[in-house]
């Protein structure tokens, strides 16, 4: 996450800051659903294309690996372009991968398809230095944690939410929900949020080259990435696998059971969320 050193802000109006932050909030708790939801549907989503074990693991691994990437090569450009157009670019490619996934017909188009989303979902990380922004600098910790609870809550509700959607409809049913939900955030942003013009003069490969610079001089950064990098990869890892456990022998549970597993587990995540956020403050 970024924000210009030197930025031009030019609203047509007075932006209120308020109404700012909660739909920065909504904004990055509907979007990072996405990124999370795959780790439980992966036994039904693998079932109903006729995928082994392994390719089922992959609709996981490959969004969060489309996430990684995007906030690699997507995220630094909110220091060279407009930030508006950006975040609802990246949001409308979003919402494209969302119904591609929901459509997908053959497990290959599918992995391709949740890709495409995880790397469109790095406009989460668009979103929170726009919001901070537009905040004074004695407020803005306190609107980047606001902002930030959102993205909390939705990690933690994405997987119940994701199997009460499937038991009501099915697997597809959840990524047109939330095709429609962006969508619906889409609108809501394009007249809210304020343009954001960078005014740094940099060009984007100085902006890549600058990460490997920064992890060598920068040794909290280094062990706070480290720290949330890992503490990610083993919460990953569990409710991949138990998502494919737990639909066959002996537990047997539909999506319904599912979900209320999933939400046992909220309870345990958010004191291992609130740690890993208070690591990285």
């Amino acid at each position: 996450m970024t924000i210009s050193e030197a930025t031009k802000l030019s609203p047509a109006r007075a932006v209120p800051v308020r109404p700012l932050i909660w739909i920065g909030a909504i904004t990055t708790g509907t979007v990072v659903t996405n990124l999370f939801a795959p780790q439980i549907l992966v036994g039904l989503m693998g079932r109903s294309l006729g995928m082994t074990a392994l390719q089922a693991g992959l609709i996981s691994t490959l969004t969060l690996l489309g996430y990684a990437l995007g906030l690699l090569l997507l995220v630094p450009l909110v220091d060279l372009v407009e930030n508006k157009r950006l975040i609802l670019r990246t949001l409308a490619c979003a919402i494209v991968a969302a119904i591609g996934t929901a459509m997908a017909p053959t497990p290959l188009m599918l992995l391709a398809a949740t890709f495409v989303l995880g790397a469109s979902c790095a406009a989460i990380q668009m979103v929170v230095p726009l919001v901070a922004s537009m905040v004074p600098p004695e407020r803005r910790g306190q609107a980047i944690g606001d902002v930030m609870s959102g993205l909390m809550i939705g990690i933690l509700l994405s997987r119940p939410m994701a199997s009460l959607v499937a038991d009501s409809w099915n697997w597809r049913g959840y990524y047109i929900t939330s095709a429609i939900l962006m969508t619906v955030l889409a609108g809501a942003l394009a007249r809210t949020l304020p343009t954001l013009q960078p005014a740094a003069k940099v060009s984007y490969g100085a902006l890549l080259r600058s990460f490997p610079k920064l992890l060598r001089e920068e040794p909290v950064l280094r062990v706070r990435s480290w720290t949330a990098a890992l503490v990610m990869a083993s919460f990953t890892a569990f409710w991949a696998a138990v998502a494919l456990r737990l639909p066959d022998a002996p537990f047997k549970l539909d999506a319904k059971g599912i979900a209320l597993f999933a939400l046992i587990g909220v309870a345990a995540g958010k004191g291992a969320l609130s740690w890993l956020t208070q690591r990285a403050l």
